[in-house]
């Protein structure tokens, strides 16, 4: 059986001749394969670990587990995608609705888990049915509008928990991780975030030297003087040694709010499925039901164990882009890498100790990004926003979402927010689609152009 671990060596092994590319079966020489996947580690450092702080969970193990799934997900597509992943931003409002309604971390990951089993089954479904299942149940008006919904419903907690520890801290990164983003070129420009999370770091260590304690909120909320960066954690944690494990907890409150995430996950998968099969020349729609079991399962296994779901990154993606590397030996020393780093807590003590402020910087702009990725979802299937059938249950799921508004059904259940508004779009849609005039109906619903492109070649060849 072919795991996709053996690579041909490309040339020389140093340096692709001008034009050529790395296939996914190929490699550099290994000094060059372990620099790759350590620059592959770089990139996915920034969302990877700010994901399991945000979310309460435990970084060290975060990172661990990002490893093992993309183990996962290499074996399980026979090394045809090329991919990193890492922990999940989509989840990390889902989070911080749960924990508002006293969810502990067992309850994230438990409802995440459930996310996951859910995500395995799609997979399946894919595979056996094809992409066409994904496009007939969420078009791309309903998976934007879910992917904003999700993205945007984060906005409180910055702007109540994260912006008032240090705003002229948060202030400060947030315009320097623009800066870095818009201005610099390359892998740097993939890496903004990380490159924002160490100028926060040293801009907050400068600001204690200089002006002593600040007097604002800390992490539990609690107007009092604290240091903006408190390291006492990092001096007593050992160099060696198992992250935290816990086990999940299961309440049907959690689940019902964490299970839109599915959407956004799925067409994460479909879009990134297709960036890696343009840039490898592939046809990879025969792997997209593989791609998003796999994520699936690697989901599973690591909120089984307490650590945070994963994803395809689309910044690893960046760096292949951009080196032309596309070998997957580079993604399991990137693997081997966010395996050693989870064994280590005194670099979790570091990743813990992020001030408040500097999440508040980075967070107004990653939030945003993820609310935005809806809209890019829009743009590229060309969604006719004029057209009533697609505006109206949008309009009213985005604001569900957004503004928290909440449908009691009875006195110890009610739905709310992401759940709700995800509801919303999705049952409004194929309502009034069933009742729309013909002339409102015209447009063929599409997830994205993520795998329609694959479709219509796979049906021509087949024909041939």
């Amino acid at each position: 059986m072919d795991l996709g671990v053996r690579w041909k060596l490309h040339g020389d092994g140093r340096t692709p001749a001008p034009g050529a590319v790395v296939r996914p079966d190929e490699r550099l020489s290994w000094p060059r394969t372990f620099g790759l996947g350590a620059q592959h580690v770089v990139a996915m450092f920034g969302a990877s670990f700010v994901a399991p702080v945000l979310m309460g969970l435990d970084p060290n193990l975060a990172i661990m587990m990002s490893g093992v799934a993309t183990v996962i997900f290499l074996l399980a597509t026979r090394g045809r995608v090329p991919s990193y992943l890492g922990c999940s931003l989509s989840f990390v409002g889902v989070a911080a609705v749960i924990r508002a309604q006293g969810g502990s971390s067992a309850t994230v990951t438990g409802a995440v888990l459930v996310v996951g089993a859910a995500l395995f089954l799609v997979g399946l479904a894919v595979q056996r049915f094809g992409a066409r299942i994904i496009h007939a149940a969420m078009p791309p008006i309903v998976t934007g509008a879910v992917v904003m919904l999700i993205g945007f419903n984060l906005a409180p907690v910055t702007a109540s928990t994260y912006w008032p520890q240090d705003q002229w801290t948060a202030l400060l990164v947030m315009l320097f991780t623009g800066l870095a983003v818009v201005c610099l070129r390359g892998f740097w420009s993939r890496i903004a975030i990380f490159l924002g999370l160490i100028f926060g770091y040293a801009l907050s260590w400068l600001l204690d030297q200089v002006f002593g304690k600040i007097h604002s909120a800390d992490g539990s909320g609690k107007v009092v003087d604290h240091w903006r960066l408190d390291l006492s954690a990092v001096g007593n944690a050992d160099w060696i040694g198992l992250p935290s494990f816990h086990g999940p907890s299961f309440e049907w409150s959690a689940i019902l709010v964490a299970l839109p995430v599915v959407i956004a996950l799925v067409a994460e998968n479909a879009g990134h499925v297709k960036a890696v099969g343009e840039m490898t020349g592939d046809n990879l729609d025969d792997k997209l039901g593989t791609a998003i079991s796999a994520d699936g399962a690697a989901s599973m296994l690591s909120t089984a164990v307490g650590g945070p779901p994963n994803t395809t990154y689309s910044e690893n993606i960046g760096v292949m882009a951009a080196t032309r590397v596309y070998s997957t030996a580079a993604y399991w020393a990137a693997a081997a890498f966010a395996l050693l780093f989870g064994l280590c807590p005194k670099f979790g003590a570091v990743v813990a100790a992020i001030p408040g402020g500097v999440l508040g910087g980075i967070t107004v702009i990653l939030y945003g990004m993820i609310g935005l990725l809806g809209a890019q979802i829009w743009i590229n299937a060309k969604v006719d926003l004029r057209n009533p059938l697609n505006l109206v249950p949008a309009a009213a799921g985005i604001i569900i979402g957004v503004g928290g508004v909440s449908l009691k059904i009875t006195d110890n259940f009610e739905l709310s927010g992401i759940a709700l508004g995800t509801i919303v779009v999705i049952t409004g849609y194929h309502v009034l689609r069933a009742f729309a005039p013909p002339h409102l109906k015209s447009q063929e619903p599409l997830l994205d152009s993520g795998t329609s492109t694959y479709d219509e070649k796979g049906e021509s060849d087949s024909a041939k």
